[in-house]
């Protein structure tokens, strides 16, 4: 799937420095899709404690599932910790606090290691920074942490999307040095909108149409129309790769790249989903001034190391 880069037209105002993955283009490239330029993985077996086989699994598919990675009691006391902060009224209205498109139903809250000093223990914890350490082959910092929570019957889906393109577009992260970590906390089934994956699409960067609006992060957080790849371009990755929904017990921890491709479907079933997510950004990968945004989203989406936030 290698291929080369054409001349794009843009449409938002960018610094005036090297882009290696436009974006947010005013008329489609010659080509679907740009190869990919940094390795998937930096690092070594004996750099941390995954095995040769699973940096293998990583670098070949974008992700990596690990069923039983936190015992039940962890996964109890973390249900707690969420139930808590979900009934936290204070928090309803706030901007880091994402309702689902057509009601009051809390579907996301961000900054959550500032939130809860038991999310930020866990983000801290040796065994996913030592897993993230290992495949980025560098230190890190968390760029994004959130809690996502898919009510029963309620909890709408999300579209096809890649990561680093809205933060590269939005918040200014040049390069692909991120992985995200997500850690079930409920069971997941095929039923309840588990995240669907293609493997293997995190080889190539797929770039978007459409001037980036301004806040767009208000409305992208609920529904996302921007920063969505084409039909064409979808269909192609997921004919030849197909797609991957890890299932399992809660507690299971889900790695994956942040250029893979993912999504998910509507919580069709009585059973809730929620699921812990942590952003980890490799230091000296630090954001800037957005690719294909006008100025960069807010603090609560986007942290910079070191950085200390505390709600309004």
């Amino acid at each position: 799937m290698s291929v080369q880069t054409a001349s794009p037209t843009r449409v938002t105002t960018a610094p005036d420095r090297r882009d290696s993955y436009p974006t947010r283009l005013a008329r489609p490239m010659d080509l679907p899709w740009i190869h990919r330029q940094e390795a998937v993985v930096k690092g070594k077996p004996e750099d941390g404690p995954l095995s040769q086989e699973k940096l293998d699994d990583f670098e070949r598919n974008g992700f990596l599932f690990e069923p039983n990675f936190l015992s039940a009691d962890e996964v109890a006391e973390l249900r707690d910790e969420l139930k808590i902060l979900l009934d936290n009224d204070t928090y309803r209205g706030k901007d880091f606090s994402i309702t689902e498109p057509d009601s009051q139903e809390i579907r996301s809250l961000f900054a959550v290691h500032f939130l809860s000093q038991r999310f930020a223990r866990l983000a801290n914890d040796e065994r996913l920074t030592g897993r993230v350490r290992q495949i980025l082959g560098g230190e890190t910092y968390v760029h994004q942490s959130r809690i996502n929570y898919k009510p029963g019957f309620q909890g709408k889906g999300f579209n096809w999307h890649s990561d680093f393109e809205t933060w590269h577009a939005e918040d200014g992260m040049p390069a692909m040095h991120a992985v995200s970590a997500s850690i079930v906390l409920t069971d997941n089934h095929h039923y309840n909108g588990p995240l669907m994956l293609v493997p293997g699409s995190h080889k190539v960067f797929v770039p978007c149409l459409g001037e980036t609006p301004d806040d767009h992060h208000k409305q992208s957080l609920k529904t996302q129309e921007f920063g969505v790849p084409s039909p064409e371009a979808l269909e192609r990755l997921i004919e030849a790769n197909g797609i991957e929904a890890p299932t399992g017990a809660a507690g299971g921890l889900l790695l994956f790249d942040c250029n893979t491709l993912h999504g998910s479907n509507a919580n069709m079933s009585p059973d809730p989903r929620s699921n812990v997510f942590f952003v980890y950004n490799r230091v000296d990968n630090v954001c800037g001034e957005p690719f294909g945004a006008r100025r960069r989203r807010p603090a609560f989406l986007a942290h910079a190391p070191g950085q200390e936030w505390k709600p309004e």
